[in-house]
C-alpha cells in the first residue's frame, strides 16, 4: 500500500488496476487456478527445475503453507486498499515538518505514519479476518483435511458427523465473534478519527 502510495500517478492507476482485476473473477475459480500453479508439476515447479534451483519438484500443496498463500492470494486486496487510502490522504507538510524537527524515519513512522492511517489499519484488518473465517473452500482445496479453519468444522459438523448441536453452537460462536469484531471497529473508529483529527492539529 505505502509502495503504491508514493508511485507516480502515471503509474499508479495501472497497479491498482492489476490489483483489483482479480476481483472480477469468482474466487474458487482463483484458487483453482493456484493450485494448479503450485502444484507438483505447476509452473512454480517447472520454472524452479528449469532455472535449476531445486533438483525435485517441492510439495506445496496440502499444507498448511499453501493454505496461507491461498487465503493471501484471495484477501490481500481487502488490506492493501483501505491502508492505500489511509496512505494516499497523509499530510505531505506534517511529514516535512517533523523530518524538519529533527524526528527520524522510524519515530516519524511511529508517532505519526501510525496513528494517522490507523483508521485503514483497522478498517482492513476487519475486511481481512471476517471473510477468513469462512473461507473453508480454501482450506480443503489448498491444504486437505489436515488444515482446518473454523469454517471448516462447521461445515464438518452439519455435513459429515450431523452433530447439529455442536455445529450450531459453533456458528452462533462464529457469528458472536463477527458482531463483537464490528462492535470494537465501531467503536475504534469514533476514537481513531477523534486522535486523527487531533494530531493533524
Amino acid at each position: 500500500a505505502w509502495f503504491l502510495a508514493k508511485l507516480p500517478e502515471k503509474i499508479r492507476p495501472l497497479l491498482l488496476f492489476l490489483l483489483i482485476v482479480p476481483f472480477w473473477t469468482n474466487s474458487l475459480i482463483r484458487i483453482y487456478g493456484l493450485k494448479i500453479f503450485l502444484s507438483t508439476k505447476g509452473y512454480l515447479n517447472e520454472f524452479l527445475l528449469w532455472l535449476g534451483v531445486i533438483d525435485t519438484p517441492i510439495r506445496i500443496m496440502f499444507t498448511p503453507s499453501a493454505v496461507i498463500i491461498g487465503l493471501v492470494y484471495i484477501l490481500l486486496p481487502f488490506m492493501v486498499m483501505p491502508l492505500y487510502s489511509s496512505i494516499e490522504k497523509l499530510d505531505k507538510p506534517l511529514l516535512e515538518a517533523a523530518r524538519d524537527l529533527g524526528a527520524s524515519k522510524m519515530q516519524t513512522f511511529i508517532r505519526i505514519i501510525i496513528p494517522l492511517t490507523m483508521p485503514g489499519i483497522v478498517a482492513g484488518c476487519l475486511l481481512v479476518m471476517l471473510p477468513a473465517m469462512g473461507l473453508f473452500y480454501v482450506s480443503d482445496l489448498m491444504g486437505g483435511a489436515k488444515n482446518l479453519l473454523i469454517g471448516n468444522v462447521i461445515k464438518v459438523q452439519f455435513l459429515n458427523i450431523r452433530d447439529w448441536p455442536f455445529g450450531a453452537a459453533t456458528s452462533i460462536t462464529l457469528t458472536i465473534v463477527m458482531g463483537l469484531m464490528l462492535l470494537i471497529y465501531w467503536r475504534a473508529s469514533r476514537l481513531l478519527n477523534k486522535k486523527v483529527s487531533d494530531i493533524s492539529d
